[in-house]
């Protein structure tokens, strides 16, 4: 009895005993930093709420420990809430409510006589939301900027325009020497239309902005796009282009250009011209 026990153990003890490896204690720095603070920081410190702790840490500039409202407060320097804290609850701000734009109140019947009479005292025409001009009022008013030499800018954004009314604004782009601004947005040109407008710009080039973005439809196609690049490039004298393309090689020409159009105009001005 006793050689088996003997014999058991000694195959119990056979292996080997199992012991954790040492893990390394991290190095600590010889060096113990002491940060001496006068009484009065000490005593305002200790005293400090934490909404005073929070407008601390924003000057301090330890934004990760605040909330977008906090740290907008601490900038605007109106304090923080009563209470707050640095782990507060960020609720969503509500919005302002604004107030709607008024109509438009501009006489249509009125303005279009004076375009069409070369009314020197008429310089802008804005028309924009107008919803009920008929087309024949469209069409006379175009034929009336043909002959009209002082207005400057003409607004037409979201008045329903299609593209036969906008036949004859291309023929009065034509011919008119005094319009340096001119806004189609928000209508239902196409982007055939789009692209003989501005090449009717290039006959006299007087025209300083243009746009004609949110059409309906609102695709242009690669074709178009590209064609309307190779117009804005002959063009010496616009100088903003309001349109949308997807393509990215019409959109870096145009920007392109229009920054050397600029450019022109500041060296111009210095007395610098090329």
């Amino acid at each position: 009895m006793e050689g088996k026990l003997i014999c058991l153990l000694l195959s119990v003890c056979n292996g080997k005993i199992w012991k954790p490896k040492e893990v390394p204690k991290p190095k600590t720095d010889d060096l113990q930093i002491e940060l001496d603070l006068d009484d009065e920081y000490e005593q305002a410190l200790d005293t400090a709420e934490e909404a005073e702790l929070v407008d601390l840490a924003a000057i301090l500039g330890l934004h990760s420990m605040l909330n977008q409202d906090q740290f907008h407060a601490s900038i605007l320097n109106k304090g923080q809430k009563i209470g707050d804290r640095f782990e507060s609850i960020v609720h969503a701000t509500k919005p302002k409510v604004l107030p709607l734009e008024p109509d438009n109140d501009t006489d249509v019947d009125k303005t279009l006589e004076q375009v069409c009479n070369n009314d020197p005292s008429l310089k802008k025409l804005n028309w924009n939301n107008i919803r009920n001009i008929s087309r024949e009022k469209m069409k006379r008013l175009f034929e009336g900027l043909k002959t009209n030499t002082h207005l400057e800018y003409l607004s037409l954004a979201n008045t329903d325009l299609y593209d036969v009314s906008a036949e004859v604004l291309v023929e009065a782009l034509k011919q008119n020497k005094s319009l340096i601004s001119l806004n189609v947005e928000s209508n239902y040109l196409t982007g055939s239309m789009i692209r003989d407008l501005i090449d009717a710009l290039l006959t006299n080039q007087t025209v300083l902005e243009f746009r004609a973005a949110n059409q309906s439809p609102s695709i242009l196609g690669n074709k178009i796009e590209m064609e309307i690049t190779k117009l804005v490039e002959e063009n010496k004298t616009l100088l903003r282009l309001g349109l949308c393309f997807d393509v990215p090689d019409a959109r870096v020409r145009i920007t392109e250009h229009l920054q050397k159009n600029n450019d022109r105009i500041r060296l111009r001005r210095i007395g610098c011209e090329p």
